[in-house]
């Protein structure tokens, strides 16, 4: 249990805020429900929580919704429009900042515009501390053991399914908009827009899933989040047929509670292979429903953060400021983690 500190919780009323509120109260934080609809945030029904809407074009409604927490956690889609907003308020405020966003230029901006400003102030600021970006990161830094460098990290979502929240149609909307509809990938150390069609692959997942088709190229967080730190000039992550289908189709609704936790069905796979020359090295995690581990994924990385359990400070991601492993086995209540120090199968 936590010491009752107050966590900031912007976009509170949102699918994956509200699993962020109810895993900060189950590990004694306090939470200040906060966002952009006021309306939205009375209706979360959290008797005793302090509700502070505010408008992320308005600086002083920010400074009043982050007044006295001890960090802020942003789970409010599009983070193009969010992300840089909250994080002025944080600096203001002079607390930690994670999000959990997964959108690749909103995270790359968060690198590009505020790492000098965040390490000259001494302050912490998590992007992509989620699912996409943060997991994968983590495991990727994880498998790499006592390596410094590798020729190629390769990430693979084995989802069983992928219904989408309205927040993550919305922000893939934008980054669309954003790439003027192309693609992108991480390759030669950079991040690199093409209109190429997608290849299918056939991915060897670990059992009990076994070997499954694949999109290949199907960029997520972690070709930010992973070279951020980590000297790999090739990063690729790849998705299991079934949820890209799921995600492009307009007619999949959204994800639907199925225990008493507000989980849906959904299971998942992340398999990440690092390459050094001909040596392979493997960590696996499975759980279920992407949205809701990204709840103790963002509430660790900040108990961690007030508790001094860091190793830098500035725009980093989880694989830089986190002891991965340890981090990985802190959620053992929430996801399996396999590490193989060495693997010989090709990705």
């Amino acid at each position: 249990m936590e010491s009752g500190q107050t966590v900031a919780v912007y976009g509170a009323y949102g699918h994956t805020g509200r699993f962020v509120v109810a895993e900060l109260l189950e590990r004694g934080f306090v939470p200040i429900l906060s966002g952009r609809d006021d309306v939205k945030l009375k209706a979360l029904d959290r008797p005793g929580l302090e509700v502070r809407p505010a408008a992320v074009d308005d600086p002083a409604a920010l400074d009043r919704a982050l007044a006295g927490a001890a960090a802020v956690i942003n789970c409010a889609g599009p983070f193009a429009t969010t992300a840089a907003p909250v994080i002025e308020a944080a600096l203001r405020a002079g607390i930690p900042y994670v999000d959990v966003a997964a959108e690749i230029e909103a995270n790359a901006d968060t690198f590009a515009h505020f790492a000098d400003r965040a390490r000259a102030a001494g302050a912490v600021v998590v992007p992509a501390m989620a699912f996409y970006g943060g997991l994968g990161d983590l495991l990727a830094s994880a498998a790499m053991g006592d390596w410094t460098a590798a020729d190629e990290a390769h990430v693979a979502y084995g989802l069983s399914s992928w219904h989408p929240t309205e927040g993550t149609r919305l922000a893939g909307q934008v980054s669309g908009r954003r790439r003027d509809g192309r693609r992108v990938r991480f390759t030669q150390g950079r991040l690199e827009y093409h209109s190429d069609d997608l290849p299918t692959l056939r991915w060897a997942f670990p059992d009990p899933a076994g070997p499954r088709d694949v999109i290949g190229e199907f960029t997520m967080a972690d070709v930010v989040t992973i070279p951020s730190h980590l000297p790999i000039p090739e990063v690729r992550t790849y998705m299991t047929v079934e949820a890209a289908g799921d995600l492009a189709s307009p007619d999949t609704p959204a994800p639907v509670a199925a225990d008493g936790r507000g989980r849906s069905g959904q299971t998942f796979l992340v398999d990440v292979v690092v390459r050094s020359g001909e040596e392979r090295r493997r960590a696996v995690a499975s759980g279920r429903d992407i949205y809701a581990v990204t709840a103790p994924l963002a509430v660790e990385a900040v108990g961690r953060i007030l508790t001094g359990r860091t190793r830098t400070v500035g725009v980093a991601s989880a694989g830089a400021i986190f002891d991965a492993p340890d981090f990985l086995r802190a959620l053992s209540a929430h996801l399996t983690i396999t590490l193989e120090p060495r693997e010989t199968t090709a990705p």
